[in-house]
């Protein structure tokens, strides 16, 4: 029905256990990389920003479409630099997550690293209004007053603070 170099709008029909069919809108769109780094000091790199859409503003991870033909974790890695001015040590996959697997087929694949190194002011500075290292033990706190909107980004950051102080 539509698309462009993001996503495409399609109509399924779709048919029922009981035989009967129905028109089902899906919208297929490209994987999404995500990444962020976790320091000695139990903190992680977050991006404080607004979306239009919702007009909310709260804590998210760097993300970004994968390009065609690009490894995943690499796109994890190069969204987080463009996003913070961190380049990231070596990548561990977190999780995959299907955000809204009823209305579309995005998978957003979430990565951490558990050391960065700062190599200049983000290129992509207008995604966010700031960049900060907030404490990881903060996580559950932040997600129940609603500063961490996004559900993906809220189960990324409750399993890397289970992962990361479950024994401490």
């Amino acid at each position: 029905m539509y698309a462009n170099r993001w996503f495409s709008v399609n109509l399924a029909d779709v048919e029922l256990p009981d035989g009967r069919h129905l028109d089902h809108f899906l919208i297929r769109l490209r994987p999404v990389a995500v990444a962020t780094v976790v320091n000695e000091a139990g903190e992680v790199l977050l991006l404080w920003r607004h979306r239009f859409i919702t007009d909310s503003w709260g804590w998210e991870l760097p993300a970004g479409v994968v390009e065609d033909g690009e490894d995943i974790a690499i796109a994890a890695a190069r969204e987080l630099e463009e996003e913070t001015g961190w380049r990231p040590g070596p990548l561990h996959h977190l999780m995959t997550v299907e955000p809204s697997n009823g209305l579309s087929d995005a998978r957003h694949h979430i990565y951490w690293s558990d050391r960065g190194e700062y190599v200049g002011h983000p290129v992509d500075d207008f995604e966010s209004d700031r960049r900060e290292w907030v404490p990881l033990k903060l996580v559950p706190d932040l997600i129940a007053r609603g500063e961490v909107p996004a559900a993906n980004m809220a189960a990324a950051l409750l399993l890397l603070h289970h992962l990361r102080l479950a024994d401490g």
